[in-house]
């Protein structure tokens, strides 16, 4: 059953948000942690204070518990809190606490001290109101560290589409598409995993719009490429798009991997 999107809730004491449907799975989210551990590391390893959120991390801690593993691996003094509203699942998660993890409840304010270098809020903010979008970015942005990234974005049920908007504490950033080859025709077919702020923007006029459209050129013009395998062909998706103008960031180590990040300026909605 899919939930109504809601406007937010919060105030006088209590977390600010509401409970949402908390569906998730182990390793759903290695997509997005591949990055964070990749080409946004520098932040946490620059960190003075190494202080991460999942926030929402859903019924089961899981995702929680594999953001731990990963960060620690690049910052062994990572300190990861798993935040959620629903208090049942804050106690159903406090037995796999350990040192560096802790479970808490709470909602958008991130009731943790000090102000973190990495928030994390997946297949969160889709189930909220599109108008309500902007705040919340604001609302998480305000308790950042000064190099700090805040990450929005939605993912299918077992990673293999997803994609997010990174922000710092001033502006959002950019728009990272991540797929697993063979699970699509098109890339564009990602579109149905585009966080709140995006979803609903794929109509035509749209500048999100005008980039998947562009990719799905650029992928089947390079069909000859799929003769030396998926990964080619990709690339030169993502080389095409860059000739065409299309602020299409990192390189060849991250595309092979099947993941796309372009400016937020090329995709944003209008002002």
């Amino acid at each position: 059953m899919v939930q109504k999107a809601e406007r937010v809730q919060g105030g006088h004491g209590r977390p600010v948000g509401n409970i949402t449907r908390g569906t998730t799975n182990p390793n759903r989210m290695r997509r997005v942690d591949r990055w964070v551990t990749g080409p946004q590391a520098w932040r946490l390893r620059a960190a003075a204070d190494p202080l991460v959120v999942d926030l929402g991390y859903g019924a089961t801690p899981a995702t929680a518990v594999e953001l731990h593993t990963r960060l620690a691996a690049v910052r062994p003094d990572v300190r990861v809190f798993g935040i959620e509203i629903e208090p049942e699942r804050v106690r159903a998660a406090l037995p796999l606490e350990r040192p560096g993890l802790s479970f808490r409840v709470g909602g958008f304010e991130l009731p943790v001290a000090g102000r973190p270098v990495l928030v994390r809020a997946f297949n969160v903010l889709r189930q909220y109101e599109e108008a309500d979008v902007a705040g919340i970015w604001r609302l998480v942005q305000g308790r950042l560290a000064p190099e700090g990234l805040f990450i929005d974005g939605t993912c299918d049920e077992i990673g293999r589409r997803v994609a997010w908007v990174a922000l710092d504490s001033e502006r959002p950033l950019s728009l990272s598409l991540s797929v697993r080859f063979g699970s699509f025709a098109l890339p564009s077919e990602v579109a149905e995993r585009l966080p709140k702020a995006l979803i609903h923007r794929n109509v035509p006029g749209e500048p999100v719009h005008a980039f998947l459209q562009a990719m799905d050129r650029a992928w089947l013009e390079c069909a000859p490429l799929g003769a030396f395998g998926n990964r080619q062909r990709w690339q030169g998706m993502c080389l095409a798009l860059r000739a065409a103008g299309w602020p299409v960031q990192d390189g060849p180590a991250r595309w092979r991997l099947g993941e796309l990040t372009v400016g937020w300026e090329a995709v944003a909605p209008p002002a």
